[in-house]
């Protein structure tokens, strides 16, 4: 139970802490691999910072979604200024290098999740509904929201 609704304190725990975990559907303990244990240590930096999100049971959410949400502000700034310093030193110019990025960091989940979708149904009817809702977000939102600002704001 304290996996599934942690105190703040057990969440630093859950961050550092390897171990062995539960299968929800099978309850069937699961040992660590040399992948996850790779993953894990590579990856403790980024858990035990995301820790410090207050969890979703403390006073109805509130704080947890304002503590994500400049999570989110910062490590959208991280990664473009890696992108900036990866288009400085590659000679690209930085606006490629940054759609670039943005691009595969936006695509790569949705083709992963359509992947195992596909693998996991006989229709693939999963598949066909990420991919086309994934891209109807990203024209609509990618579009929508600096034509909204834009028809407030405008340029001259």
């Amino acid at each position: 139970m304290q996996l599934k609704e942690p105190s703040w304190s057990q969440q630093f725990i859950n961050a550092v802490v390897l171990g062995p975990s539960m299968d929800e559907d099978d309850m069937i303990v699961t040992e660590v691999d040399m992948w996850d244990a790779f993953c894990h240590f590579c990856c403790i930096f980024w858990k035990v910072l995301f820790a410090i999100i207050p969890p979703s049971s403390y006073w109805g959410g509130i704080p947890s979604f304002f503590v994500a949400l400049s999570m989110i502000g910062v490590v959208t700034y991280v990664v473009g200024e890696l992108a900036t310093v990866l288009g400085c030193s590659a000679g690209i110019p930085e606006s490629v290098a940054a759609i670039t990025l943005v691009a595969l960091g936006t695509s790569l989940p949705d083709t992963f999740a359509s992947m195992s979708a596909a693998r996991s149904s006989e229709t693939a009817d999963a598949a066909i509904a990420n991919i086309t809702g994934s891209n109807s977000v990203n024209v609509f939102v990618g579009l929508g929201l600096p034509w909204l600002y834009a028809t407030y704001h405008p340029l001259h």
